[in-house]
């Protein structure tokens, strides 16, 4: 028997000298991937806007939308949604009814993909999108007038008990619940935070282990308790000034929860503008984006933020948590804000920001390989089952524009591979032959898997769960990742072993739902294996 030890060094990042590679996976899907949610049956929903006109790839025959509301085209037989299949790199039309500009989303436990708000007829729309198996008849079910208010740049978290809190909007200083109970509750943090250039929008939002809602607007955060609807503490606004929600656009993770130790929860806010960067870039003048990153132990008593620097200035960048407990930055400009035109100097080379193990920003962040794409305004990333990133999108002018203008409207799909999924590392990369695929909070169960080098004594072996996210304008929704409590490994036979795990313990630390599990052994992880957890 080998026991597994993971008190000590949870996160084992060694020095990987790869920077990772490019893939184009399509020069065009017909659509501009504003929006990305991954599915649990591995499709991508890719969601744009209603309101430009025609898109680039038509709906079937007798499916075209009529919209007398609809800003730019009335009757419109163009696909402003697609469905995307990881398998098998093809991709379907969806036909959405309502405008989706600047929407928010979440998955249910069910799986099932409740996307909220956007723009005019879209407002104070609920759609709903479940997966099915045959992948045949799946498409878009609106239902117009859902939300009490108008939803256009919310934020959305899935809670404890599987309902979502939808969170701000464009002059909403207030939230709601999905399913609706009543009408939204104020909240005048929002209104607070809000400036001459606004910088509230698509608040950062993070489930706490405590049950309570972090959440970060400009330059200030708090805990807010939704259930007695009070905030019931403020934290330290972070050092600098500089706005880091949208338009000036930074980004933010939840850190990985631990199980095998006290749980503790962190922030990780990264990027955004420089103060008056927002008037400045619409006059003309591009400003550098913030280069700082600030940590936050919001679960000490008394939490300080601590400063570090990226190794470039960044502002619409996409944070995913990667299955090794990283963080990949990657997409966004290095000048200029969000917004129409509003945006310079694209970051097109991702960064690797190791929060566990480095001492100074040096060893903390690792510059990877640059795609020659650049991914600005309205541009996404999602990560995959298989641990590469999907990334879609760049679109800053108010219509489709391909010539004539210095950054075109983007609607290709690519993919990153980062340097864990090297083919030098696949004697010790895991490989899950079989797992319970439904578990229940606090249960043990069992990973079944192959290992051709087992390095028993040279790093760790866990295993991590992650939440897909709802990923748009740099923000990425209800994504979590949950390190859990490995108890021991058995050795089955040849290179076969079995590893016990402990589910979640709560849904606090996890909320219901499907999660990716990936095994990761000296820091290489296994393909991701899909988990229903309740």
């Amino acid at each position: 028997m080998i026991t597994v030890f993971v008190l000590l060094s949870i996160f084992f990042f060694p020095i990987i000298s790869a920077q990772g590679k490019w893939h184009l996976l399509h020069a065009s899907v017909g659509i501009s991937a504003m929006h990305m949610q991954l599915l649990h049956n591995n499709k991508v929903v890719v969601i744009d806007r209603t309101d430009f006109g025609p898109s680039n790839l038509s709906l079937p025959p007798h499916l075209c939308r009529h919209d007398s509301r609809d800003l730019a085209l009335q009757t419109d037989c163009t696909a402003h949604s697609i469905l995307y299949s990881l398998p098998t790199n093809t991709f379907r039309p969806l036909n959405v009814q309502t405008d989706t500009w600047c929407s928010s989303g979440s998955l249910l436990p069910n799986g099932t993909l409740a996307q909220t708000g956007g723009y005019n007829d879209g407002d104070h729309v609920l759609r709903m999108f479940s997966p099915c198996h045959d992948d045949g008849n799946c498409d878009w079910v609106e239902f117009p007038g859902y939300l009490s208010e108008r939803r256009w740049y919310a934020s959305n978290q899935i809670l404890p008990d599987g309902r979502i809190i939808i969170v701000g909007g464009r002059r909403q200083f207030n939230y709601e619940f999905y399913p609706r109970s009543s009408n939204s509750y104020s909240l005048d943090f929002l209104k607070e935070t809000r400036d001459v250039d606004e910088n509230n929008l698509y608040p950062f939002l993070h489930l706490l282990p405590d049950g309570n809602l972090f959440i970060f607007a400009n330059t200030r955060s708090i805990s807010l308790d939704y259930k007695r609807h009070r905030v019931v503490r403020e934290f330290p606004p972070i050092p600098g000034g500089e706005p880091r929600n949208y338009p000036s656009s930074g980004s933010s993770v939840l850190l990985p929860i631990i199980e095998t130790l006290p749980v503790q929860a962190e922030v990780l806010v990264c990027g955004g503008a420089q103060p008056g960067g927002v008037s400045a870039a619409h006059g003309g003048n591009f400003l550098s984006a913030s280069r700082t990153c600030g940590r936050l132990k919001v679960s000490n008593e008394n939490p300080n933020w601590v400063m570090e620097e990226m190794p470039i200035p960044r502002v619409m960048g996409d944070m995913l948590i990667l299955p090794t407990g990283a963080v990949i930055i990657i997409n966004g400009a290095s000048s200029g804000t969000a917004g129409w035109e509003a945006g310079r100097s694209p970051v097109t080379i991702p960064v690797i920001y190791r929060h566990s193990g480095a001492v100074n920003d040096t060893d903390r962040f690792s510059v990877m390989s640059g795609s020659e794409i650049p991914r600005m305004y309205h541009s996404s990333a999602v990560l995959q089952p298989d641990g590469r990133i999907l990334v879609g999108g760049s679109n800053p002018h108010v219509y489709y524009n391909f010539t004539n203008v210095v950054y075109p409207t983007e609607l290709s799909l690519e993919s990153y591979s980062p340097p864990y999924l090297s083919p030098s590392f696949s004697s010790i990369r895991p490989q899950i032959l079989s797992l319970n695929k439904n578990i229940r909070y606090g249960r043990p169960f069992f990973v079944v898997f192959n290992l051709c080098e087992y390095r028993i004594n040279d790093g760790v072996l866990s295993a991590n769960i992650i939440a897909p996210s709802f990923s748009t304008h740099a923000v990425a929704m209800n994504q979590r990742m949950v390190v859990l409590r490995a108890e021991r490994v058995m050795k089955v036979a040849g290179n076969r072993y079995r590893l016990s795990v402990v589910a979640p313990s709560r849904p606090e630390i996890a909320p219901p739902g499907y999660y990716m599990l990936f095994l990761v052994h000296s820091d290489i992880p296994s393909h991701g294996m899909w988990v229903k957890i309740h």
